[in-house]
């Protein structure tokens, strides 16, 4: 889907206003229009009838800050319905449904006058340990980028603009501020960016966040190849590019790269730098010019909506939050279909989590929720029963020692029922923004417990809240296991109805689930040093390692169980004129031309959904390549015994791949495989399909054929090194020390010492009395790894750059020059 006419034509008057308004504006009026006013706000030109529009945290929820503001979750927020996190919502593969969150989510924002929502996340989980997974789809670009549209879409069309982050590359927490992630050409192209390009193409977003990181030795936030080249010139994005909070290195740099909006607000400390620079000439009139009316079209864009100022249903979007919830539950193993239970069984719940649910993830994302529905309370609702389940929490969230009585409590508990249900998952302090996980497993107390019950309990089954995979060592001895990922406010309603049969469950991994953390392709790699991550494993990320190089998993890419059964038959390739078995890569769109059918059988006794997966594999050995990746979905509603053919469609971007000598997507004339079926390792229906195409292939040469043999896991640098067709790039040393430095580098100096107390003290503020072991590691990460540049910025003029400079220098022993610092500073 891609904009409509009407929708063409507003954007081409928007330009046109903007333009007009720009001829009105002064220098300083144009670089003023370019950073924040506040926090969170935009400035405005009263005299040009322009407000000052209010950005705001999401994705999953609104997080409308009043007073304090931050951007890790530490100051209140207004209160609102909080969705499903991202990861739960692609479990769901339903994009009309992510078009529907979207809208509740629009909705919620012009009752709360927010004219842009900070959202949808479609990184790459590059790393089951990532930190932020939770606010990312998946691990397939194609998929990210199919429900990033759907979202955008649906908040786009209440009037309020999306922010579509964070480009790119940003796939660890870990020195996300000062790391340069290095990947090559093709990998960035096939990986990483198609996620962000497929939503911009198909839904133009208002606007684009830059992220944090360099990429290939340049910061994102004056990185002109990605944000010119390739996000205006080649995919045509017409909103504006905001940089994350904090996130500008070189303001002048960022202007000319493309960069219009630098958030948050800081009182201007750059405008001097831009309007130098603009009367020297090292920085275009054109492109000052061209960053101010993108501005200025968001404004322009935004006023029909603060005009409306129109309340939202709280009760209707909680219903919306539960239907998303139900489809986001992933029915991982249903032996001897323990599942569903009976509303009559003797059953027993254990775990603290059925009584403090983990519902969203942490940081800047962090929703204050109009209400929750604890998973306990909806069990004894959904029941009715005068004698409820009896229920032990088994393990404490506030610490993992391992608490022999609790495990005895919950033994007595499960002695005396026919099926214990055990909520198990990741507490808050093992995943958040602002630092990636350790390792992948449950805390140490759940794991004990766990084992414990399965010595009592023939008929166990487990209910994860987390949200990202965990390793599953108790698989083989419990009957069935749910994952519920971090479900929203209704998330505990929703469990509740899967668990006893009121909803068939249809969700289906968007990621895989390893055996243990080691069999991650990037696993030697991943988060690298402070100040460089190397991308080694290049394509060879999620299912595309695990099905090519045939590593066992837990749980495959695209996985989910259901309360029915389903049956492929006939599939079909063909274009208008009938079945063919072989077409022209010229012939076909970008992602559209070549349709496939097949008809699917619900074979069960329950109606539900299915969720039917086409991959396009190749056996061609010119190029390496993964063995199957997704290149379309369908889900279809089906009755017990209905059949519907479902219908998929296939473009040249389907079979291609990209070409580093060509700097292009290029099609190999070759023999393809076009699999369907329930998952990436669940194929029912398959058959060879040829593809013509003209273009010139260049092979790969055998030195990246043995580097990229997905059994081989060395990826040695002189490979890694021709690959990136130039040398890796050299990081940048400690010493001497500079404004990208961070406060943990410097900490070891009496000055350093002194700026850290000095950021502690003012953060301390804004904190509650008791600070738990979550707030405190994004703390530790937040003050470590922030450059010294952010003290200027977040200080809003208190710290000015002088005065940064001067620190610098003393830092360095530069006492001569700190001196001519110092006197400039006092004009004499």
């Amino acid at each position: 889907m891609t904009n409509s006419p009407t929708a063409e034509a507003a954007g081409r008057i928007y330009r046109e206003t903007a333009t007009q308004l720009v001829r009105q504006l002064t220098n300083a009026e144009k670089v003023s229009l370019c950073s924040g006013r506040t926090f969170w706000e935009l400035q405005g030109v009263e005299r040009l009838n322009l407000p000052s529009i209010w950005l705001t945290d999401g994705p999953h929820g609104l997080r409308k800050q009043q007073g304090n503001s931050d951007h890790i979750g530490l100051s209140d927020s207004v209160p609102a319905v909080c969705f499903p996190t991202a990861v739960g919502l692609a479990s769901s593969w339903n994009k009309d449904l992510l078009t529907e969150v979207g809208a509740a989510l629009g909705q919620a924002c012009v009752a709360e006058q927010v004219s842009v929502l900070l959202g949808p996340g479609v990184n790459i989980k590059r790393s089951p340990l990532c930190g932020r997974n939770f606010e990312y789809f998946s691990e397939d670009p194609y998929l990210s980028g199919q429900l990033a549209a759907a979202w955008i879409q649906g908040v786009q069309s209440e009037g309020v603009g999306a922010s579509l982050k964070h480009y790119a590359a940003n796939n660890q927490e870990g020195h996300r501020m000062v790391v340069d992630a290095v990947i090559d050409e093709r990998t960035l192209r096939e990986i990483y960016l198609p996620g962000f390009e497929i939503a911009v193409k198909n839904a133009q977003p208002w606007t684009v966040m830059c992220s944090y990181n360099l990429l290939n030795g340049i910061y994102l936030a004056e990185n002109h190849l990605l944000l010119t080249r390739i996000l205006k010139e080649e995919w045509g994005h017409t909103g504006l590019v905001v940089s994350d909070w904090g996130a500008c290195n070189d303001r002048v740099k960022g202007i000319a790269a493309g960069l219009e909006l630098e958030m948050p607000g800081n009182g201007g400390i750059h405008t001097p730098a831009i309007l130098a620079a603009l009367a020297c000439g090292e920085l275009s009139e054109e492109h000052m010019d061209a960053a101010a009316i993108r501005v200025i079209e968001l404004i322009l864009k935004s006023k029909p909506a603060l005009e409306r100022n129109t309340p939202y249903n709280r009760d209707a979007h909680h219903l919306i939050a539960q239907r998303a919830a139900e489809e986001s539950c992933v029915l991982l193993k249903n032996a001897a279909n323990l599942l569903p239970l009976s509303k009559q069984e003797n059953v027993a719940i254990i775990g603290e989590l059925a009584t403090t649910p983990r519902f969203q993830g942490s940081g800047s994302s962090q929703i204050n929720p109009t209400r929750l529905d604890i998973p306990l309370e909806e069990i004894h609702k959904l029941l009715d029963t005068e004698n409820p389940p009896p229920f032990a929490p088994g393990y404490s969230l506030t610490h993992d020692n391992v608490d022999r009585q609790l495990i005895e409590d919950a033994l007595n508990v499960a002695r005396n029922a026919e099926t214990v249900v055990l909520f198990a998952g990741l507490p808050d302090s093992y995943e958040s923004e602002g630092f990636d996980r350790n390792h992948m497993q449950l805390p140490t107390a759940q794991l004990k417990l766990i084992e414990a019950v399965t010595q009592v309990s023939e008929r166990l089954v487990i209910v994860l809240q987390n949200g990202a995979p965990v390793e599953l060592p108790f698989l083989d001895r419990v009957g069935a296991l749910i994952e519920t990922y971090l479900g929203g406010q209704a998330g505990g309603s929703a469990a509740a109805r899967v668990l006893f049969g009121d909803v068939n469950p249809s969700g289906k991994l968007a990621e895989t689930f390893p055996i243990k953390l080691e069999d991650a392709a990037c696993h030697d790699w991943f988060p690298g040093e402070p100040r460089q991550v190397q991308y080694r494993e290049g394509l060879w990320v999620g299912y595309r390692y695990f099905d090519t190089s045939a590593t066992p998993v837990a749980f495959a890419f695209g996985h989910g169980l259901s309360y029915t059964t389903f049956a492929y038959h006939r599939l079909r390739v063909g274009g208008e004129n009938g079945p063919i078995r072989q077409v022209d890569s010229d012939q076909l769109a970008e992602w559209a031309g070549l349709k496939v059918e097949c008809d699917i059988e619900n074979t069960g006794s329950v109606a539900g959904y299915e969720i039917a997966q086409l991959y396009i594999g190749t056996d061609a050995h010119r190029i390496y390549r993964p063995r199957r990746e997704l290149r379309d979905f369908v889900k279809v509603w089906l009755e017990p015994g209905q059949t519907r053919t479902v219908v998929f469609e296939l473009g040249r971007r389907g079979f291609a791949y990209w070409d580093e000598t060509a700097h292009d997507w290029v099609v190999e004339a070759s023999d393809y495989r076009i699999e369907i079926g329930a998952s990436s390792a669940d194929l029912r229906l398959s058959c060879s399909f040829s593809v013509l195409s003209g273009a010139v292939v260049t092979p790969s040469n055998s030195a990246l054929q043995t580097y990229f043999a997905p059994a081989k896991r060395d990826f040695d640098t002189d490979a890694f090194t021709a690959l990136l067709g130039q040398p890796i790039p050299t990081t940048t040393s400690i010493l001497p020390y500079h404004p990208n430095s961070t406060l943990d580098e410097i900490r070891g100096t009496f000055i350093g010492k002194q700026l850290h107390k000095l950021v502690l003290r003012s953060i301390t503020k804004m904190l509650p009395n008791e600070v738990d072991e979550k707030l405190d590691r994004i703390l530790a990460a937040m003050l470590g790894e922030m450059p010294l540049r952010n003290l200027v910025m977040l200080s809003g003029g208190k710290f000015p750059p002088r005065l940064l400079t001067l620190c610098i220098q003393l830092m360095n022993g530069q006492y001569w020059p700190a001196l001519k610092t110092l006197i400039g500073k006092n004009g004499r």
